[in-house]
């Protein structure tokens, strides 16, 4: 059962200073424990940019502001709250001579999710610790407490600053560690006759949330002239590197056999037999589509696939769900694989994709599949890269799911 509470209520009552920004580090609410505790009006924080409304001491060297704005755009770009242990930031004050008061800070920010899973709002919740820094206990250090006490104090203090200096450099080592994954995981998904089709086939490539971008997901587009493409996608069990290299073994193997065999349901054969010879192969998924221009004909065989989608002009869908046969490796023995057909009308849109994009571990598959079919005709009049973009935005997964997501699009 859902409480219902009046959230501005709740905010506007606790005596913790709260402040809540938009992504562009606006204040939209600030509650009265906050305007008390930096002594200032709502007119003058609401509808400001934060350090416009809030600037730094100029007179001190810490610079302030370069931390606290770190802290704001790491919980913009990770998605995670963001802790500033121990941080100086000065108010204005008029009545002092410099014109500002010392005032020390314990920030913590946390985001805000919109309905596409991006940061919609970041809410700050400051707490003012001067009055410790300033207390009769931290003026004592230096009369009554003894030389290991005062050691004590001096050492967490700077195991508090060491440690926030340490996490950045855990941050910095995260990011340098996503930006290999990501090179990796292009690198393995080359496709070099996929740029003959840049006006009908758009990929995207979404890694799991969980993951450094190196995931088991896959496409592939292969040209057979004069007038066939094929093009694929695979899931792989599993994340990270050892996924990522059953996935490249898998794709090679599979583009390899339908320039040689250019049967979907053979080429299918062929890779379930060599899955079986490799670790960690088994039970994954694929499904390969053979697209014969001069025929228009789609051509089809799935290994334990969701089914592609056929989107016609009229907003229609059918699904490619009629040579659908069990994962990869999963038979102890050779049994060949289905393949169906069906015709498409130039302007058609098929659509390929692996789980992630549609699965939810809270509700059935086909309520995921449904919702796609849904969101497929609905944007079936756009081009094959702008629904591309369109279909994780609307499904909720635009900024990662559980699971990892390849995506292909194309203009029949």
């Amino acid at each position: 059962m859902t409480a219902d509470i009046n959230f501005t209520a709740f905010f506007d009552a606790t005596p913790s200073p709260y402040l809540v920004l938009d992504t562009d580090l606006v204040i939209r609410y600030a509650n009265p424990a906050y305007l008390q505790a930096t002594r200032r009006t709502g007119e003058e924080l609401i509808g400001k940019y934060f350090f416009d409304a809030l600037p730094e001491n100029p007179g001190i060297p810490c610079d302030a502001e370069h931390s606290l704005k770190a802290s704001l755009h790491r919980v913009l770009d990770t998605k995670a709250p963001d802790t500033l242990v121990l941080q100086r930031y000065d108010i204005c004050a008029p009545d002092q001579l410099s014109g500002f008061e010392e005032r020390w800070w314990s920030n913590i920010h946390t985001p805000i999710p919109g309905p596409d899973g991006t940061v919609a709002w970041i809410v700050q919740r400051s707490e003012d610790v001067t009055a410790i820094i300033h207390s009769r206990w931290a003026r004592q250090l230096t009369e009554e407490f003894t030389e290991r006490e005062k050691g004590l104090a001096a050492e967490l203090y700077v195991r508090a600053r060491e440690l926030q200096r340490l996490n950045e450099e855990l941050r910095q080592a995260h990011a340098r560690e996503r930006q290999v994954g990501i090179a990796l995981q292009e690198a393995m998904l080359q496709a070099p006759d996929l740029n003959r089709h840049d006006d009908n086939i758009a990929v995207r490539y979404l890694p799991a949330t969980t993951s450094l971008n190196v995931c088991g997901d896959w496409y592939d587009v292969v040209d057979l002239p004069p007038d066939r493409y094929a093009v694929a996608v695979g899931d792989v069990v599993g994340h990270g590197l050892p996924a990522a290299a059953v996935m490249g073994m898998l794709r090679s193997a599979l583009s390899a056999a339908i320039r040689a065999i250019p049967s979907p349901a053979q080429a299918l054969e062929v890779l379930g037999l060599y899955a079986r010879s490799i670790e960690g192969a088994t039970a994954a998924t694929a499904v390969k589509v053979l697209i014969d221009t001069r025929s228009r004909l789609i051509i089809y065989s799935s290994a334990g696939h969701l089914p592609p989608v056929l989107v016609h002009r009229d907003g229609t869908c059918e699904l490619l769900d009629q040579a659908t046969d069990p994962p990869l490796g999963a038979r102890p023995y050779h049994v060949p694989r289905p393949q169906a057909g069906l015709p498409y009308t130039p302007g058609d849109t098929l659509v390929l994709y692996t789980d992630g994009l549609i699965e939810r571990h809270d509700e059935d598959i086909d309520t995921g599949l449904a919702r796609l079919i849904s969101v497929l005709a609905q944007s079936r009049a756009l081009a094959p890269g702008q629904i591309a973009e369109a279909l994780p935005a609307r499904l909720g997964v635009t900024s990662g799911a559980r699971d990892d997501i390849a995506l292909v699009v194309i203009r029949l």
